[in-house]
């Protein structure tokens, strides 16, 4: 790709160059950086360019490059964001994915860089921004959409704006209101709770009331009168009228076009990825979002004219604007866009930083500075999350319909040929007993005996009332959880249960089965108690490795041979599997170089073997995914993936996919679908087949089950871990209104009718409240906007009132029944609690204290992120210092930093380091000489 040092945007010479967020505005027809302090603020007449860098576990860096188009915006500066969103791209390489935004449309990703939401405002730059001792509050209401990420829109401050469909926010100067429709989504009330505390930290410094007001509650509440007051008093609510807004897109068969000369050309055949053309462009059409697909060695203006040829193209088919559409480059396709073809067989992709060599060095000859690319780097070997120690192992071996409990001397011993379940009972941080409960396939082993196993691991699981982390482990393929348990580890040939022996019969073939009488060699591999496996191979020289420990055991003799590069850590672990295997034997040690005959004799012969050292395999991001099922006549499996993600996003009515590409768990909400629960592997399989296809996972990757409250800890360290959230109680809504505000909020009214008495009681809150004193009155900021004084606030709560008791009198006669039934009500509000409103006090209520967590619960994790009193420098303070600090917690060398070199060396601020997951805490401390 050509490029001449003109059409590198000097804004943007030093971009990407640390993770995080980079935002510009279009002022002038050129881009402007956008402080930190206006990050999540995008004005409805401008036009940005937003830049998401990440960083994966090899310190390689990748790019979202989002250009943000407000809806009032000049089509002269949405032309400008497009353009410059390219010359970005070239700077950084040229293998950035890129995506158009559309304010009121804003796909999940953007919106996960901003979460909750993002605050949309009128006016832009051109109109000029007032000073903030300028501003004067202005009482807004929001309609809020999204389940994870929040679509705020603001909508006219009037009482036709509600509907009994949606969530809404009212955010008048003394208290925020939360109205929730009453057929309006359980967690779209949950995530508008946390829009609610963003708009009171940044509008009301943190102190401010908050109300929530149920549509369709009973009680005459006198947060449900104030709110109405606001609105001029109470008048029934309309039906939702559906705008352009609601069009959601369908998704449709893809069809692929072929971009030539900025013409848009149909291609017939099936989707294949050898189709695409390294120097051509491409469109593929999915109904809900767009691609545009750009070949690696295409020139620079060929991909910006695509820009133009895809908007034209969705224009001339007058699609709607909540069309996304993404720009790839070649090699750095998405999950989505592979998703649309038969297979994506994976071939030569460059590696993350190729792209960004290629471009550096043609620029450099141009005489135009490019920073360098970050390196990859080699990775320490990390001790992953394991079981506490010292619990019951239980393991039983499956012969034909049921299972064989095997002696505890033999707990360890695995035959290729059969199938084992595999139950481990532990206490972990002071709670009840947790199990890990998992089958386990020898390579070698019957269909038949690896179903029964899934089935009685079932069963097994069920009688324990479904609280044991689940799991299908394949041999070869086993997580650092399982091997843990058992010191040792050891995977023999041939198998024991009788379906195999009838197997091996039925077939003719040589029955390898171990036994201790005979030749056998075992490899030792592994460095600690995590990995370390010790596995029986083919007796023969090549099986032999210099970074490895082998034993050989013969009739009369046991060799334990060393490997020049073997660990001392192999070394203990072979004379180990020696007293596991023959008890009191004794033991030849071999050095690589010094073998005698007997030795070579016990393995046939001297040949070459490999001194290579096995690569470990490449660490991957992890990826939370939701899961649904499209219901119809074509019933089909949608997964969609959550960006950003956090234990947030773990809803307890959901179920969620999270892929570490080192296992896959199929995690399940309490309140999830009972048929979803029953199915949780189906699930997990369905989604393994898939990325199999599409991003080379392995088919036999660990598969675990796993149940909201009983989370293990090699989960949880892919989030930062709230255990309070883990065990709150109810839906979502209920959940985060006990988490956000200390107590429960009264029950829920999921009533869909909005009858008599519902509307009753709303006129008569607000008659209530008009009617309250006149001081009271005062205390409470009514904005202009109703334009409506006490006097015909008063006047609007009697007609209200009126208009319904006429309505009722009309239904009652209609319908045969009295009056006195109708005004009966349907639910009663639990234990008296009020109406959540939550009002910030120094002594909690007697009902909040008893839903307050227990301050010893979570003081070490407080007592862990307490700053320490001293500071060090960043020299003082590395692993590697040649005058290291002394007396401090090396687990916590970060700490000692002050604030300012801290962010100069980890590229970020204290407060957002800690409220990263641990694993990328380590990961961004590696780096550095910190770990």
């Amino acid at each position: 790709m050509s490029i001449s040092v003109k059409d590198l945007e000097p804004a943007f010479q030093v971009a990407g160059q640390k993770p995080g967020t980079e935002i510009w505005r279009i002022e002038n027809f050129q881009p402007v950086p956008l402080p930190k302090s206006e990050h999540g603020k995008f004005y409805s007449g401008d036009s940005y360019i937003v830049l998401q860098t990440t960083s994966d576990r090899g310190g390689a860096y990748w790019y979202d490059i989002h250009f943000w188009l407000g809806k009032d915006t000049s089509q002269d500066e949405a032309g400008t964001a497009a353009i410059k969103t390219v010359e970005l791209d070239a700077i950084l390489g040229g293998r950035a994915v890129q995506h158009r935004e559309i304010q009121g449309h804003e796909s999940d990703k953007f919106l996960s860089y901003f979460k909750p939401c993002i605050i949309p405002l009128e006016g832009g730059v051109a109109s000029g921004f007032k000073k903030p001792e300028e501003e004067v509050f202005e009482t807004r209401l929001y309609i809020c959409k999204g389940k994870r990420v929040v679509r705020m829109k603001q909508v006219p401050f009037s009482r036709s704006s509600l509907n009994h469909d949606d969530v809404f926010i009212l955010d008048s100067e003394d208290k925020i209101y939360q109205f929730n429709g009453a057929n309006s989504n359980i967690q779209e009330r949950a995530k508008a709770l946390e829009v609610i505390q963003l708009l009171k930290e940044k509008y009301h410094d943190g102190v401010c009331d908050v109300a929530i007001i149920d549509d369709g509650n009973l009680q005459a509440e006198s947060d449900s009168g104030s709110f109405w007051v606001l609105f001029g008093g109470f008048a029934p609510i309309s039906k939702k009228v559906a705008t352009e807004d609601d069009i959601v897109p369908e998704r449709t068969t893809a069809k692929l076009y072929s971009i030539i000369d900025g013409q848009v050309n149909p291609l017939d055949g099936e989707l294949t990825k050898s189709i695409l053309e390294n120097d051509k462009c491409y469109i593929l059409d999915c109904g809900s979002e767009v691609f545009t697909w750009v070949g690696r060695h295409t020139q620079l203006e060929e991909r910006k004219s695509t820009i133009q040829a895809a908007e034209e193209y969705l224009a001339n088919q007058n699609r709607p604007k909540s069309t996304r559409i993404t720009w790839l480059i070649q090699g750095y396709e998405t999950h989505p866009f592979k998703s649309n073809f038969d297979s994506w067989p994976s071939g030569s992709a460059p590696a993350p930083e190729d792209g960004r060599g290629k471009v550096a060095a043609l620029v450099k000859q141009q005489g135009a500075a490019v920073k360098a690319a970050s390196k990859s780097t080699s990775v320490q070997e990390e001790v992953p999350p394991l079981l506490e120690g010292g619990g019951k192992i239980e393991v039983w071996r499956i012969d034909g319909s049921a299972k064989t409990l095997i002696l505890k001397e033999d707990i360890g011993k695995f035959y290729s040929g059969d199938c084992y379940i595999v139950l481990y009972t532990y206490h972990s941080h002071e709670r009840k007993e947790d199990y890990y409960l998992c089958w386990w396939i020898g390579k070698d082993s019957i269909e038949e005996d690896q179903e029964m196993a899934a089935q009685l691991a079932s069963t097994m699981c069920n009688s324990l009332k479904g609280r044991p982390v689940l799991g299908r482990v394949y041999q070869g393929k086993e997580p650092p959880q399982f091997v843990a348990i058992f010191q040792p580890m050891l995977v023999l040939k041939g198998g024991l249960s009788s379906g195999y022996k009838s197997y091996i019969e039925e077939n003719g073939l040589n029955d390898e089965t171990y036994a201790s009488d005979t030749v056998a060699l075992i490899r030792i591999s592994g460095t600690s108690s995590h990995n370390n496996k010790a596995i029986q191979v083919d007796v023969a020289a090549t099986s032999l490795n210099t970074y490895e420990c082998l034993l050989l055991q013969s009739s009369s003799s046991v060799f334990i041979w060393h490997g020049k590069q073997s660990t001392h850590e192999q070394q203990q672990l072979a004379a180990k599997v020696v007293e596991f295997l023959k008890p009191g034997a004794t033991v030849k040690h071999t050095k690589e170089g010094t073998e005698s005959s007997n030795f070579w004799n016990g393995l046939g012969e001297k040949r070459d073997y490999t001194s290579n050292k096995l690569a470990p395999e490449a660490t991957r991001e992890p990826h939370l995914f939701s899961y649904s099922v499209n219901k119809g006549a074509s019933s089909s499996f949608n997964i969609e993936e959550i960006y950003n993600f956090s234990q947030d996003d773990l809803l307890t009515e959901d179920v969620m996919l999270l892929n570490t590409h080192a296992e896959v768990f199929v995690w399940i909400g309490q309140s999830a679908d009972s048929n979803e629960k029953q199915s949780a592997f189906e699930i997990g399989q369905k989604y393994v087949k898939l990325a199999t296809s599409l991003e080379g996972l392995s088919s036999d990757v660990p598969l675990y089950k796993v149940t909201e409250g009983n989370e293990p800890c090699f989960f949880t360290t892919f989030f930062s871990w709230d255990p309070v959230k883990a065990t709150a109680h109810g839906n979502s809504f209920q959940k985060k209104v006990m988490i956000l505000f200390g107590f429960g909020h009264a029950s829920e009214n999921h009533r869909t009718n909005q009858d008599g008495p519902t509307q009753r009681a709303s006129a008569l809150a607000a008659l209530n409240s008009a009617f309250s004193s006149s001081s009271t009155a005062k205390a409470c900021s009514v904005p202009k906007p109703t334009g409506a004084s006490q006097s015909s606030q008063r006047a609007a709560a009697v007609a209200a009132l009126s208009t319904v008791l006429t309505a009722e009198m009309k239904q009652s006669t209609s319908r045969g029944s009295s009056l006195q039934s109708s005004r009966s009500p349907s639910i009663s509000p639990p234990g008296g609690a009020k109406n959540a409103q939550f009002k910030e006090s120094e002594e909690p209520s007697e009902h909040q204290e008893s839903e307050v967590v227990d301050p010893a619960e979570t003081n070490e994790e407080d007592s862990e992120l307490k700053p320490p009193e001293e500071v060090f420098s960043y020299e003082q303070l590395k692993a590697k210092s040649e005058n290291p600090a002394a007396g401090i917690d090396t687990k916590r060398r970060e700490a000692y930093l002050s604030d300012e070199e801290f962010e100069s060396v980890l590229g970020m601020t204290k407060e957002a380091f800690y409220k990263m997951p641990k694993w990328k805490q380590d990961v961004h401390k590696k780096k550095v000489d910190l770990f």
